[in-house]
Formats: structure tokens, C-alpha cells, sequence
């Protein structure tokens, strides 16, 4: 798919982040002595563990988002949202494991460039569809 490459690009750095994210709870897991498959224990281990978890969940809307984005409409505006959303998540962990009181900034970043997204890549299609595009 010729001029998707900024999309496949950001897709394999938000996986990377996500991939970030996991290591961050092995090494909470082992800090403090939290045995699989236990996903209980100190409040650092769980803090890690939810931003992981929610972070997966965020992909699931976002990974098809961002690629319908780019494929209907444009794959640089796409990959600028995904970086956008990387960030956001990025806030959202560090702000979580800290205080999660404090995640409001990095999931509202996030949860912001995933709505355009996902309007994006709802508009593209019916666009389409209608030959407006």
C-alpha cells in the first residue's frame, strides 16, 4: 500500500510503547515479589499492570482506526494522530504509576487523537461509499 508507510511506521512504535509497557510489569512483578499468576500485590505492581492492560484495550480501537484513517483519508494526518495518542498514553503511564488520580491529562490526550481517529476512519468509508472521495 503505497503511501501508508508513516501509518505502518507509528503502528509499530505504538506496538513498541505497548511493548514497553509489559516489561515495566515484569520488572514490578519481580521488584516485588509478585508470583504469576497472581495480578494482586504491592500498589506499584498493580499500577503498572492496569496501565498495561488499558493501554491493550486503547489498541484495540485504535491500531484499525488509525490504518481506516490513513487508508480513506490521509495516511500523514493518521500517523501525526497516532503520535498524538503515543504520547497521551505515554503521560497517562507515567502519571498512573505515580498517582492515578493524576491520569485525566494522558487519558484525555489519548482518548482526543483516538476519537478523531476513529471519526475518521468512520467518515472515510461512507465518503467513499458516496463517491465523495
Amino acid at each position: 500500500m503505497k503511501g501508508m508507510e508513516p501509518v505502518a511506521f507509528i503502528t509499530m512504535l505504538m506496538l513498541l510503547q505497548y511493548f514497553v509497557f509489559v516489561l515495566q510489569v515484569g520488572k514490578a512483578r519481580v521488584k516485588h515479589e509478585v508470583k504469576a499468576p497472581a495480578i494482586t500485590g504491592a500498589p506499584e505492581f498493580e499500577r503498572a499492570l492496569r496501565v498495561q492492560q488499558n493501554t491493550l484495550e486503547q489498541l484495540i480501537v485504535a491500531l484499525p482506526a488509525l490504518w481506516l484513517f490513513g487508508w480513506y483519508l490521509n495516511p500523514v494526518a493518521a500517523a501525526v494522530l497516532g503520535v498524538i495518542n503515543m504520547l497521551g498514553r505515554g503521560l497517562y503511564s507515567r502519571d498512573y504509576r505515580h498517582d492515578p488520580a493524576a491520569r485525566g491529562r494522558g487519558f484525555a490526550v489519548s482518548q482526543l487523537a483516538q476519537l478523531v481517529l476513529v471519526l475518521g476512519a468512520l467518515a472515510g468509508p461512507v465518503l467513499s461509499w458516496f463517491g465523495v472521495l
